[in-house]
């Protein structure tokens, strides 16, 4: 039989992501890849607790489900992202598998080939994956530690209209970086104007470190919503209760929600409804806020801890900013040394990060790493940074 797959085939590229973590299965393999939350603070006992309250209610919990979601999931939802400052009802929503699936349901509905997306110069590489596959031209905006430049945004939102600007602007992935008020409201405005879609992905938001009075309100928050807001914004239960739920949702005005709907349907006609389910009794039965807490503390002690462990490294060259929430520390290495090359020796160490290149839309840069501080504990953490600087020292000059 000879195959004959689609011309779209050729825009589908493996994750770089899930390509190492296949690498890093071996127990030997201290991985700073994958975004990945530690799995001893996951609520285990909670999570099966809310599975028996599901189950013990009857056989239907194992039926189909809505398109959209399961109601009463969209309501205890609605009811957490109104503390936030978002006011939104369950029709102005979709429960999806994933906050990923909302990239693509949005992108396959509102983006045709050829269309320019603005995005975070550098952005997150499965989204970058997704735009591809649907045949966007994709266009980097500068950005540095408060967010897009509002002047290279206005000169690049003139010269190639765009459809979509993609934006993660609370503890970016993949440099933890949280935009400053005045770019928030200054991309708003901007886009706006323009009659430009953003796209905010914010799978983080909620894990945040430092001062508790320092706030990152979303964009979707700051802008009239949800009836004509120019924002669409996603987030995620994968990084504050468990991946394998995977379970996210998506917000934004009732039309583009009705068609993203639609285009579920053709996709996988709902999400897991025995997981919305349990995740609701999570809501309902379980002090999750409590939890975020925890789970929060716990992540910035292990920022804290690699933090101290890459200024103790004093590596000639690497230069990298403090992340004021997410997962994620952003290196930047001299440019003599190409990442991709230093993770074989990294490997081979039995050590593992992600190199910054593919994060990169355009005009890649190839000294850039990005290391994950969520998932190891303190006694792997160090272990992990001992075999990182081996990797170092074969490739830095002191």
């Amino acid at each position: 039989m000879k195959y004959q797959f689609s011309a779209r085939l050729g825009t589908f590229s493996s994750s770089a992501v899930r390509e190492i973590l296949k690498l890093t299965q071996k127990k030997s393999i201290i991985s700073f890849a994958g975004g990945l939350p530690a799995e001893e603070h996951f609520p285990v006992a909670a999570i099966g607790e809310a599975f028996q309250r599901v189950l013990a209610a009857g056989n239907k919990a194992l039926q189909y489900g809505l398109t959209e979601g399961y109601l009463p999931l969209r309501e205890s939802i609605c009811k957490w992202v109104g503390t936030k400052g978002v006011n939104v009802t369950p029709d102005d929503m979709l429960i999806t598998t994933g906050s990923q699936q909302a990239i693509d349901l949005l992108t396959r509905i509102y983006i045709d080939q050829g269309d320019v997306i603005l995005v975070e110069r550098p952005t997150y590489l499965s989204a970058l994956q997704v735009f591809r596959s649907y045949g966007a031209t994709l266009v980097s905006v500068d950005t540095d530690k408060d967010g897009m430049d509002l002047d290279d945004l206005a000169a690049k939102l003139k010269q190639y209209k765009p459809k979509m600007v993609y934006v993660i602007p609370t503890f970016s992935n993949p440099t933890g970086n949280a935009w400053s008020l005045e770019r928030r409201l200054g991309v708003l405005k901007q886009c706006r104007e323009s009659d430009t879609l953003i796209l905010e992905d914010d799978p983080y938001g909620e894990l945040k470190f430092g001062d508790a009075s320092v706030t990152y309100p979303s964009l979707f928050s700051l802008d009239q919503h949800p009836n004509g807001s120019c924002v669409v914004y996603t987030s995620t239960f994968s990084k504050t209760v468990a991946p394998a739920l995977r379970t996210g949702w998506v917000m934004g005005d009732p039309e583009i929600i009705r068609h993203m709907a639609r285009a579920k349907q053709a996709a996988d006609l709902h999400s897991s409804s025995l997981d919305q389910q349990t995740l609701h009794q999570l809501m309902e039965h379980f002090d999750l806020a409590a939890h975020i807490e925890f789970v929060r503390k716990e992540y910035e002690k292990r920022m804290r801890q690699m933090a101290d462990l890459l200024q103790e490294q004093a590596w000639p060259g690497v230069t990298w900013n403090e992340p004021k929430g997410g997962m994620f520390f952003w290196l930047e290495v001299p440019e003599s040394v190409n990442t991709s090359d230093l993770l074989k020796t990294a490997v081979d160490l039995g050590v593992a990060f992600v190199p910054g290149v593919t994060f990169f839309a355009e005009e890649s840069k190839f000294n850039n790493m990005r290391l994950n501080f969520t998932h190891n504990d303190a006694e792997g953490t160090v272990r992990g940074m001992e075999r990182l600087s081996q990797a170092m020292a074969s490739v830095l000059v002191r």
